[in-house]
């Protein structure tokens, strides 16, 4: 869904068909995002704003992690050579969204291509595309434990 380390940062579910760029988030790791998110934070803003922005105190990150639910199909673009090689792909492939791991504070997030090998999300190289193809085929989430999740990663980080 989102790696617990974008637990702090605002996060959206995805859309289906919706086109999607792999992002560095300010926790340092690597999440899903809105190209139009980054955009718009990418845009040349006036003296003014960047004057009273430095006196403001600092924001959260600005752009939402968008989450996926495990087993929604997308369309994983720009695969760089190495990986292609190592996991003997093209540089276009779909995939399957999968939580490779249980484990709470840990990075789980995954894509599982045709040929059943796995890469994390971590492994995405920052600007990817990705496509949001089906959720249909997504699990039902459990909203009740990703709750507590939440609430047990901002305790412990007090």
């Amino acid at each position: 869904m989102c790696d617990y380390s974008l637990m702090v940062v605002p996060n959206r579910l995805a859309r289906q068909n919706e086109d999607l760029v792999a992002h560095r988030f300010s926790t340092g790791s690597m999440g899903l995002a809105s190209p139009a998110d980054l955009k718009r934070l990418a845009a040349p803003q006036s003296l003014w704003r960047v004057i009273k922005d430095f006196f403001n105190t600092p924001k959260t990150d600005a752009i939402a992690a968008v989450c996926i639910p495990p087993g929604a199909r997308l369309r994983l673009q720009d695969i760089p050579v190495r990986l292609q090689t190592e996991l003997d792909v093209g540089p276009v492939a779909e995939v399957t969204f999968t939580q490779i791991s249980a484990a709470v504070n840990s990075y789980r997030d995954a894509v599982r291509f045709a040929n059943g090998r796995e890469m994390r999300l971590q492994e995405l190289r920052e600007g990817q595309r990705v496509r949001v193809l089906d959720l249909s085929m997504a699990e039902e989430l459990d909203l009740e434990t990703l709750r507590e999740e939440r609430a047990e990663f901002a305790f412990r980080t007090r």
